[in-house]
């Protein structure tokens, strides 16, 4: 398989011009869908001028940005979906280690750690991981998984998250995929990423407390309501 042609990596953004400016060039050579998701600033210009294809999802929410990402990667061609921020935390760097567990056909879903020991110090704020942590720790107990971080940093097959079916089109889509893949039976496998601060401006999630907790809520709002459907059917 040749990876460049058959992967697409999909980064939903929102007013990220300058953080773009940066990460953009690191991943130069590879299939970039940038998604602007309403922004203000020049982030389409700034895409658009580094090569990437960017598709406008004018209705606010990380989810449904994800989602129109992964349609618009589907009709590329793309086997497999690079999920990836683009406020510059994610390093390219990491993205062979990412993939490996695919190509390799050891899981069907790698997701990426932010608190690894390879990880710049500072770069998650204190509630972001306690959030991260308390929502991770309730997904290891109801699928005995072995996760440490919900990061947005991840890999899978097109066919296999078209077959997750997924409906959560807010910041509660990481858990959604999470869940239903481990609900599937399908491996997920973690890897240490060399996660960085971000290069430019404040996170729209863990820069504000408004932001924290609207992503905090979704998240675990998400993971309660498999949990209930889990006893449901139990």
């Amino acid at each position: 398989m040749d990876t460049q042609k058959s992967m697409a990596i999909v980064i939903p953004a929102l007013n990220e011009e300058e953080s773009l400016r940066t990460l953009l060039p690191e991943l130069q050579g590879q299939q970039v869908i940038v998604i602007d998701n309403g922004s203000s600033d020049a982030t389409t210009d700034v895409a658009r001028a580094a090569g990437a294809l960017v598709v406008e999802e004018p209705q606010r929410g990380y989810g449904r940005a994800c989602w129109r990402g992964f349609q618009t990667a589907v009709e590329q061609g793309a086997e497999i979906i690079v999920f990836m921020d683009g406020d510059g935390s994610d390093n390219p760097a990491d993205l062979p280690q990412m993939l490996a567990p695919i190509l390799a056909g050891r899981a069907e879903l790698a997701v990426g750690s932010r608190v690894g020991k390879h990880a710049e110090q500072g770069a998650v704020p204190p509630q972001a991981r306690l959030g991260n942590w308390l929502v991770s720790h309730l997904l290891n107990m109801m699928y005995r998984a072995h996760l440490h971080d919900i990061g947005s940093f991840r890999v899978i097959r097109a066919d296999t998250l078209a077959r997750l079916e997924m409906q959560e089109m807010t910041f509660g889509w990481p858990v959604e995929m999470l869940l239903k893949a481990a609900r599937a039976g399908y491996r997920i496998e973690e890897v240490d990423l060399h996660y960085r601060r971000r290069t430019a401006g404040r996170s729209k999630v863990a820069g504000t407390l408004r932001g924290s907790l609207k992503a905090a809520y979704s998240m675990l709002s998400t993971t309660l309501r498999y949990a209930s459907e889990r006893r449901n059917y139990a």
